[in-house]
């Protein structure tokens, strides 16, 4: 194996580690780090395995780019205490509401004197919920996601949404995919 490629390949994978922490940064920072990481991941192997440069730039440039917006539509970062408190209110009084329709839903179903039951809508495991935004939110929402089985937010992460999804929409947040429930 040629040593320059596997120097560069080292270089690149402790890099990776170096700034896989790095949770705090801004949208366009995550789009650099991310994009310069893919480009590098995809462009070697391609450049080690003798691909034509016609082929090899237009692929690395791709992905890339690709990199880049995802990790530019959505960033993270660690939640305020604050946020988490009204995170946590605002889920709780969803699935309060919620509850109370699907009681009441359920007693218009008995009083009609119907025999057929009215299946309920299955509750999703886990909700996005849209909290306070502060200084360091730069997207339209500020949303943390919450878990209906456990009662409780699924950790101290802000997602920085560029556009505010639509009520009922899943959305993918990490391993997490979420029911966007509003605020």
């Amino acid at each position: 194996m040629n040593t320059k490629v596997l120097k560069v390949s080292a270089a690149v994978a402790s890099i990776a580690m170096l700034t896989s922490a790095c949770e705090n940064l801004s949208p366009g920072e995550n789009a650099g780090v991310f994009g310069t990481a893919a480009g590098l991941a995809v462009g070697i192997p391609l450049y080690a395995a003798g691909v034509d440069s016609s082929v090899a730039i237009p692929v690395t440039l791709g992905a890339a780019a690709l990199a880049a917006g995802g990790a530019y539509v959505i960033a993270k970062h660690q939640a305020s205490e604050r946020q988490r408190k009204i995170a946590e209110q605002r889920a709780r009084i969803y699935l309060a509401k919620r509850a109370e329709a699907e009681k009441l839903a359920a007693k218009k179903v008995a009083s009609s004197g119907s025999t057929a039951k009215k299946k309920s809508a299955k509750q999703p495991r886990y909700i996005a919920i849209k909290t306070e935004k502060e200084d360091n939110n730069e997207g339209k929402a500020a949303v943390m996601v919450y878990d209906t089985k456990t009662n409780g937010l699924v950790g101290n992460q802000v997602w920085d949404l560029k556009q505010t999804p639509k009520v009922g929409s899943v959305q993918k947040f990490d391993t997490y995919s979420a029911e966007f429930v509003g605020g």
